[in-house]
């Protein structure tokens, strides 16, 4: 009866993560269409941040409660979700995604090189203060490139790729101060549900890891096994709703970027944030099986991506991969 009670506590606290990150998200977007940024940065930077939300408020509130293994193995088991799962179930709605963007300049590197770092600091099982710092750093870096490529700025600006005359420039330079003394209007009601939603955000995560740890405790499993599973999928929701509801509009830029962003999100800001708060125990489970089917997953969704199409029978493949995942680290096989 113990266990049926927190298992009831740990859906509902995950459904309020959830459906508070979806309202955060939402308003968060509307600034991002005032501001007029283009798709692919809208979902890199802003939808995947938003989308990621639950696994940052569960990493923390893991942290302090001393739960430090919940941190690292959730943002994995979110990743491998978010690559296998996520963009396997968003394929085969699609039957073929397809995106103009070329990747291989810099999202696809970038994505290599943040996980690259990130795996160097598992590689002892612990992520310690000085390597949480790295890894914000990294994450600062990236933004900077995802913000200041030359690509992205003619995208924003409308600059034509011919060379600009003296005119053109000056026109540009118009431009730019138009950009700096922009003034978006921000309804009152937006504000309010950042605010709100924020709150519950902290209290879904809040009750949520303090059920992993009764059921982890009542079904004597380890807290990394929930985490990486149950809690993985049920954070990486909100990316499936984003990435499949973008696939139906066919706005496939926007359902590729939030995975990209989220992935990069979760394994520096996830993992780097609190370990700037305490150092982050690596456990057994996630070290053996959940770093390796990341690496795994990474490097598929990078040959997808270099091609810049996905197929529904590679949706399949995905999908197939994750079983596996879930059936290895619950010792089935």
């Amino acid at each position: 009866m113990y266990l049926f009670f927190w298992l009831f506590v740990f859906i509902i606290s995950l459904v309020v993560l959830i459906k508070a990150a979806d309202y955060f998200t939402e308003s968060s977007e509307k600034i991002g269409i005032d501001l007029k940024i283009p798709p692919f940065i809208v979902g890199i930077a802003i939808v995947s941040i938003g989308t990621s939300l639950p696994e940052l408020a569960t990493a923390l509130i893991a942290v302090s409660k001393g739960q430090t293994e919940i941190a690292v193995a959730n943002a994995v088991g979110s990743c491998v979700a978010n690559i296998l799962l996520i963009v396997g179930i968003a394929s085969i709605v699609a039957k073929k995604m397809s995106i103009k963007r070329s990747l291989i300049n810099l999202d696809l590197p970038l994505l290599a090189t943040a996980t690259t770092i990130a795996l160097f600091t598992f590689s002892d099982q612990i992520v310690t203060f000085r390597e949480g710092v790295i890894l914000m750093i990294t994450y600062a870096v990236y933004t900077f490139y995802i913000f200041s490529s030359k690509h992205e700025r003619k995208i924003l600006n409308h600059i034509s790729d011919k060379k600009e005359s003296s005119h053109e420039k000056k026109d540009l330079k118009n431009k730019l101060k138009k950009i700096w003394n922009f003034k978006p209007k921000v309804e009152i009601g937006v504000i309010l549900t950042l605010i709100i939603s924020s709150f519950f955000i902290y209290l879904g995560a809040s009750y949520t890891v303090e059920s992993i740890v009764n059921i982890a405790t009542i079904l004597n499993i380890g807290t990394a096994l929930v985490a990486m599973s149950a809690v993985a999928i049920g954070t990486s929701l909100p990316e499936l709703v984003v990435s499949v509801g973008a696939v139906r509009k066919k706005k496939y830029e926007i359902a590729l970027g939030n995975v990209f962003g989220s992935n990069i999100f979760n394994i520096l800001v996830v993992v780097g944030l609190p370990a700037l708060i305490s150092d982050l125990k690596i456990d057994n489970l996630t070290y053996i099986y959940g770093i390796p089917f990341l690496i795994a997953a990474t490097i598929l969704y990078i040959f997808s991506g270099i091609s810049r199409k996905i197929y529904n029978w590679e949706g399949m493949m995905y999908l197939i991969l994750y079983l596996l995942f879930i059936t290895k680290i619950f010792g089935i096989v």
